[in-house]
């Protein structure tokens, strides 16, 4: 009777030894080539920059209060006397985008009387506009102007810069060469060398700009506000400082 045919392990053995091999050979390669994290030290640096430019841009709010003893006629004296402002800006050259209406109402104006409750004896109507002024030369002109025709409120101005990327690149670039600066001699006083960048990391930056006179202003005036011969608003737009900080981590070996 023949015997049950037997299959032989050792093919099976072959393979299993030749790919544990392969592995271990993988592994030893690609150890030659790693670096251990002993081998390297992080060290986390911190930088602020900033930048002084003159802001080439104003922003303000004007409008127009009117008073009538009824409703209907403090909207239309209101709404005459904005068209003339509106129509002022517009010869001044302020462009209609420039322009937003920001608050248009009407409240009663009461009269109170001891022991008499309170009686409306009238109305008053606002209308608020922001402007966007960019040709800062010609702002005092442009609010004498408005004045003129009978804007009886103006708050601001407060002052930007235009173009603000440009300026917030050149603040990062100097940030960046302070942290380099400082991870150099990190690595120098160690006996070591930077060998490259782990992570970058900004703060600051976007704050809006305030007027020089606000609470937390970060306008520098520079120059005195001085009205020009016709006897237009003084103003002094002085610069705007724009910063921002890096915090950048670098690994050094040797």
């Amino acid at each position: 009777m023949p015997h049950p045919r037997r299959h032989s392990a050792q093919p099976f053995f072959l393979a299993a030894l030749i790919s544990v091999c392969l592995l271990a050979a993988c592994g030893q390669q690609g150890g030659a080539n790693s670096t251990s994290d002993d081998d390297v030290t992080l060290v986390a640096v911190s930088a602020s920059s900033e930048v002084k430019r003159a802001p080439d841009t104003a922003m303000l709010s004007t409008g127009v209060v009117s008073q009538a003893a009824d409703a209907r006629t403090a909207i239309a004296l209101n709404s005459k006397k904005m068209v003339a402002v509106v129509e002022a800006m517009a010869a001044a050259g302020i462009e209609s985008k420039d322009v937003q209406t920001s608050g248009v109402s009407l409240n009663p104006d009461y009269a109170y009387v001891a022991n008499r409750p309170p009686r409306i004896r009238g109305y008053y109507a606002s209308n608020t506009v922001n402007v966007t002024v960019r040709d800062i030369a010609e702002l005092g002109t442009i609010l004498d102007a408005l004045v003129a025709v009978g804007a009886n409120q103006v708050n601001g101005p407060m002052f930007d810069i235009g173009d603000r990327d440009a300026v917030l690149d050149e603040a990062r670039g100097k940030a960046l060469d302070k942290a380099r600066a400082r991870a150099d001699l990190y690595a120098k006083r160690l006996g070591l060398r930077v060998a490259r960048v782990v992570s970058i990391d900004e703060t600051g930056g976007r704050t809006p700009i305030r007027a020089a006179y606000g609470r937390g202003a970060v306008v520098e005036q520079t120059s005195a506000a001085v009205a020009d011969a016709s006897g237009n608003v003084p103003i002094a737009p002085g610069e705007n400082t724009l910063g921002l900080t890096v915090d950048v981590v670098y690994a050094l070996m040797k």
